[in-house]
C-alpha cells in the first residue's frame, strides 16, 4: 500500500466513520495503526457518557482486544490519546486527528461535506438498502452521498426490503482477495464488504473452484459456530412486536442459539460459480467473544482417469493457494488450533485447520429411469444400463477466522484504503 500512503500523506484525504460499534471502534484502531488518513471524522449522532473524555476512555478499552496503546505497540505502549477538546469534538489518537460528531443518526443530516469527507464507512449495521431514497424516514445508506460524500462502504452485506426492487447499477458486494475488482471506480458508489462469515467462507471454496471446477462440486454446505454479536441478548428479554425468531432474545451467556445466516446468498454474489451449485448454510451462536470457526462440507465428483480426492489432496489444495496469496488472506496450518489462537491475527480471510480435515469416498447408484424428467428422455437409455454408478467424495473442512478485528476489520481497512486510491 506504499502509493496509497504517500498520496494520503501528501494530499491530507479524510475519513468519515458512522457508528462506534464493534466494527467502528475497532476500524478506528486499523486506520490509526495504519496511518491510513490524516483525518478520522467519526459521527456518534449522540450524547456518549459525561464528557468526551468517557467516549475516550471507550475508544482505547477493549474487553476482548485489551488496551489500544498494546495494540499499537505492544509492551512499550504508553498513552495514546491527546489534546482533547470538549467544545470542538477532537482528540489526537498517536498522532491522527479525531474528530467525533455527536448531533444526527440520519446520514443525510451528518454533514460530511462540511468536513471535507469524501469516502465513508458505514459501521452501523442499520442502512443496508442501497434503494432507499436519501430522504427515506429513519435514514438510508444514499443519506451518505446526499451529505457530501463520493463513496460509501458498508461493513455488512446489503438487505433490500422490497424484494421486487433490483440492486441498483452504483452498488455492489466485494471480498478482498476475491472479486475485489469488480469494484469500478467509475461507477459504484456504494459498496458492501460482505459479512465476516461470506468473507471466510469465500476463501475457502475460491481454491477448490478454481483446482476442480465447479462442475465437479455437485453439493456443497455450511456451518459456522459464531461468537456473539451486539444484536443478543445478555439476559432474557421480551421479544419485540412482531418478532418471528425468539431465539434472539435469549441470554448469549448460557446458550448455544440456532440462527440463520445470509452468507450463502451474498457468496453468490462475489463468486457467481456458485449458483450452480447447490448450497446450504447455517449458524450457531456460542457463547464466545470472537473467533469463529465454517465447517464446510463439500460433495466431490470422482474422476477414474485422475488422481483421487483423498485428505492430502484437498491440503494439497489450499497449502498451495495459501503460499500463492500475495497478501496472505489464505491461511493454512496443520497444528491444533483452538478459538483463542486465532483472535488477532491480521488479515486472515480464513485459516484453513488441515489436520481436521476428512474424506470418505463412497460409490451412489443413480436409477437413470426414475431420475429422468420425461418419457423421451427416458427412452434414450440403453436397455440394462438403468444404474448409473458414480463415486462421490465428501470431504470435511474447517476454517477459523477472527469475525472482529483479525479477519473483517482488517479486510475492511483494505478495502476502504484501495477505494480512497482510486478516489
Amino acid at each position: 500500500m506504499e502509493a496509497i500512503d504517500n498520496k494520503m500523506a501528501g494530499g491530507g484525504l479524510r475519513l468519515g466513520i458512522n457508528g462506534l460499534g464493534r466494527i467502528g471502534k475497532l476500524a478506528l484502531w486499523r486506520f490509526v495503526a495504519a496511518k491510513s488518513f490524516d483525518e478520522i471524522v467519526i459521527n456518534v449522532g449522540r450524547e456518549v457518557g459525561r464528557s468526551l473524555d468517557d467516549l475516550a476512555h471507550y475508544i482505547v478499552r477493549d474487553s476482548t482486544y485489551g488496551a489500544m496503546g498494546a495494540y499499537l505497540y505492544g509492551h512499550r505502549a504508553g498513552r495514546v490519546i491527546e489534546d482533547l477538546d470538549e467544545m470542538a469534538g477532537t482528540m489526537v489518537i498517536d498522532g491522527t486527528k479525531v474528530r467525533i460528531l455527536r448531533r444526527s443518526r440520519d446520514p443525510r443530516e451528518i454533514g460530511w461535506r462540511d468536513y471535507g469527507i469524501r469516502i465513508v464507512v458505514d459501521a452501523t449495521g442499520r442502512f443496508l438498502d442501497p434503494t432507499l431514497a436519501p430522504d427515506t424516514s429513519g435514514g438510508s445508506v444514499r443519506g451518505h452521498l446526499e451529505a457530501g460524500a463520493e463513496k460509501v462502504i458498508v461493513s455488512a452485506p446489503f438487505k433490500i426490503k422490497d424484494k421486487s426492487r433490483a440492486m441498483p447499477d452504483d452498488a455492489v458486494t466485494t471480498v478482498m482477495g476475491i472479486n475485489e475488482n469488480d469494484y469500478d471506480p467509475r461507477i459504484h458508489r456504494i459498496i458492501s464488504n460482505a459479512s465476516c462469515t461470506t468473507t471466510c467462507l469465500a476463501h475457502m471454496m475460491k481454491p477448490l473452484l478454481d483446482y476442480f471446477g465447479a462442475q465437479r462440486i455437485l453439493t456443497a454446505s455450511m456451518a459456522t459456530v459464531h461468537a456473539v454479536t451486539g444484536s443478543q441478548q445478555v439476559l432474557d428479554r421480551l421479544p419485540k412486536p412482531g418478532a418471528s425468531d425468539l431465539r434472539k432474545n435469549r441470554s448469549v451467556m448460557n446458550n448455544i442459539i440456532l440462527t440463520t445466516t445470509g452468507a450463502a446468498n451474498t457468496l453468490a454474489l462475489v463468486i457467481p460459480e456458485m449458483r450452480r451449485i447447490g448450497f446450504i448454510a447455517e449458524s450457531v451462536r456460542i457463547p464466545n467473544t470472537t473467533g469463529s470457526l465454517i465447517i464446510l462440507v463439500v460433495n466431490l465428483q470422482e474422476e477414474l482417469s485422475g488422481e483421487s480426492i483423498r485428505r492430502e489432496v484437498i491440503n494439497n489444495v489450499y497449502r498451495e493457494a495459501a503460499a500463492r496469496d500475495p497478501r496472505g488472506y489464505l491461511h493454512f496450518t496443520e497444528e491444533q488450533n483452538v478459538s483463542s489462537d486465532i483472535i488477532g491475527l491480521p488479515k486472515a480471510a480464513a485459516i484453513i485447520e488441515g489436520h481436521e480435515t476428512h474424506t470418505r469416498t463412497a460409490e451412489v447408484s443413480i436409477d437413470l429411469e426414475k431420475a429422468c424428467k420425461d418419457e423421451e428422455s427416458r427412452q434414450l437409455i440403453p436397455a440394462g444400463n438403468e444404474i448409473l454408478r458414480i463415486a462421490i467424495t465428501q470431504a470435511v473442512i474447517y476454517g477459523w477466522y477472527d469475525n472482529e478485528l483479525g479477519s473483517y476489520v482488517n479486510m475492511l481497512g483494505d478495502r476502504t484504503e484501495s477505494v480512497a486510491e482510486m478516489l
